[in-house]
C-alpha cells in the first residue's frame, strides 16, 4: 500500500482530494483525482496484431455505467430488466469472479440505456446513485447497505431526463452530491449519511447530469458544478455559493467543469451550446467570474465527456464533424484533430503513461495514441468491443483497462502482466 499522496495540477495551486488508496486504484469517476489521468507507468506502447489480451468479460445491462477499482476489486452498477432489479456488483479485478451483489427492486424503463452513473469507493464504503436518484452507501467488503437517501423525497430533487447521470465525489471526510430541489449540493458524513452542510437553492436550480469537481481557486477549496443556467463554485467548508457565472446550456449538460491553472474554468456541453472559458477572481472574501473567450459549436464542443488537461493543452472528442479527437491550447485554438485518421463519435478516453486510450463510440475500436501536443500519432488499435453506443468512461488499474459497451464489461491487459 502506497502512502497517502496529494497530486498538484498545472501550476501546483489546485490540490484535488486525495484518496486513501494504492497508486493503482481507480476509485471514482475519472480516477483518483477526477482528471481522467492515471499515474501508472510501464504500460505497453504496442499491442499484438490481435490486440491486448482479454482477461475476462461479464454481461451487463444496456447503459454507460463504468466501473471503479479499489485494492483489486471492481465495483459497478447494473440492472436486470426481467426481474426489475437494480444492482451494485463487486468482482475480482484479476479474473472477474463475482464477490457480492447488492440488489434493490426498482422498475426502470430503458431510455437510451438504463445505467449511467459511476460509483465511488474509498475501501470501506461504496457510494452509488441509482437511476431514480436514490443514493446508497454500502459496505465495500460485503455489499451490505448501511444507509440510503431518496433525493426525491428528502430534497425534492427532480430525476433528470434519461435518469441520473452524475457520479458521487468521495473525499477523506465526506461524500458530496448535487441534489437540486431544496439544495444545490449536499455534503454527507460517509458513515451515517448525516448532513455536514447543504447549499441553499433560491433559484431552484435542477439537478443536471454533471458530476461535482473539487478545486482550489483563490486559495479557497471549493466544489464546481454545472447547471443548465451556468456553473457555480461552492465553498467546501460550509456549502455557501462563492460565485455563479450565468451561461445557457440547452436541454442537458453532462460535461463537468475543467479547472485550468488556479483561476480559469473551461465549460463545454452538447445540444449546440457555446463553449466558454471563464476566469474566477477573488478580492478579499468576494469572488467574481468573467468570460475570457467563447467558442460556437461550429468551432468546437464536447457532447459527453470532460476534456483532459495535459502539458498546457486540453484533449477531447469534439462534436464538429462528429467525433474528432482534438488537441486545444488554452486559448481555445485547435492544434490538431484526428481528421482523416479516425472518428470517435461519443467515445471516452483516459491518459496514462504519456498515452491516450480512446474508444470509438460507434464501433468499439480501442485506439492507443501518443499524448502529443504537436500532432495526432497513433501507436496501436484493436477491435475489442462490437456493440453500439460505446460511451461509458474507462477505468485503469494495475495495468488492466476496463471498457464496456451495451452488453458486456471487458477487462484487458495493457500492462506488462505477470
Amino acid at each position: 500500500m502506497h502512502d497517502l499522496r496529494f497530486r498538484w495540477i498545472a501550476s501546483g495551486a489546485v490540490m484535488l482530494a486525495a484518496q486513501v488508496a494504492t497508486a493503482d486504484d481507480w476509485p471514482q469517476f475519472r480516477g483518483p483525482n477526477r482528471d481522467a489521468i492515471s499515474q501508472e507507468t510501464g504500460l505497453l506502447r504496442q499491442w499484438p496484431e490481435a490486440g491486448p489480451k482479454v482477461l475476462w468479460s461479464v454481461e451487463v445491462c444496456e447503459g454507460y455505467a463504468a466501473p471503479v477499482v479499489h485494492t483489486g476489486r471492481v465495483y459497478f452498477n447494473d440492472y436486470d430488466r426481467k426481474s426489475r432489479t437494480w444492482f451494485v456488483r463487486c468482482a475480482a479485478l484479476e479474473d472477474g469472479k463475482a464477490l457480492w451483489r447488492f440488489s434493490d427492486k426498482k422498475r426502470i424503463r430503458a431510455n437510451h440505456g438504463i445505467t449511467r452513473t459511476v460509483p465511488a469507493v474509498d475501501g470501506k464504503y461504496v457510494f452509488s446513485l441509482d437511476p431514480k436518484c436514490v443514493f446508497h452507501c454500502l459496505d465495500a467488503a460485503t455489499g451490505e447497505e448501511l444507509w440510503r437517501k431518496s433525493l426525491v423525497k428528502e430534497y425534492g430533487s427532480t430525476i433528470p431526463a434519461w435518469y441520473a447521470g452524475q457520479c458521487p465525489l468521495v473525499e477523506p471526510d465526506r461524500v458530496v452530491i448535487a441534489t437540486g430541489g431544496r439544495a444545490v449540493l449536499v455534503a454527507l458524513d460517509k458513515a451515517t449519511g448525516s448532513e455536514i452542510w447543504k447549499t441553499p437553492n433560491p433559484d431552484k436550480l435542477a439537478m443536471s447530469h454533471v458530476s461535482v469537481m473539487p478545486a482550489v481557486i483563490g486559495g479557497v477549496k471549493q466544489y464546481l458544478y454545472n447547471t443548465l443556467k451556468g456553473p457555480l463554485g461552492v465553498a467546501a467548508d460550509d456549502g455557501r455559493v462563492l460565485w455563479h457565472f450565468p451561461w445557457k446550456f440547452n436541454v442537458a449538460v453532462p460535461v463537468s467543469p475543467v479547472v485550468i491553472g488556479d483561476d480559469r474554468v473551461f465549460l463545454t456541453s452538447c445540444y449546440e451550446a457555446d463553449t466558454v472559458m471563464i476566469r474566477v477572481r477573488r478580492e478579499g472574501d468576494t469572488f467574481s467570474a468573467e468570460k475570457v473567450f467563447s467558442l460556437s459549436p461550429s468551432d468546437w464542443n464536447s457532447e459527453t465527456h470532460t476534456p483532459v488537461v495535459y502539458k498546457d493543452h486540453m484533449f477531447g472528442v469534439g462534436k464538429k464533424r462528429r467525433g474528432l479527437f482534438t488537441c486545444l491550447d488554452f486559448d481555445g485554438k485547435q492544434v490538431w484533430t484526428s481528421k482523416g485518421k479516425a472518428s470517435f463519435g461519443l467515445g471516452s478516453y483516459l491518459l496514462a503513461d504519456g498515452m491516450f486510450y480512446v474508444l470509438e463510440g460507434a464501433t468499439g475500436m480501442l485506439r492507443l495514441l501518443e499524448a502529443n501536443t504537436s500532432e495526432y500519432k497513433e501507436l496501436a488499435s484493436a477491435q475489442l468491443l462490437d456493440g453500439h453506443d460505446v460511451w461509458a468512461p474507462l477505468a485503469l488499474s494495475d495495468g488492466k483497462l476496463l471498457i464496456r459497451d451495451m452488453t458486456k464489461l471487458v477487462c484487458v491487459e495493457v500492462g506488462q502482466g505477470k
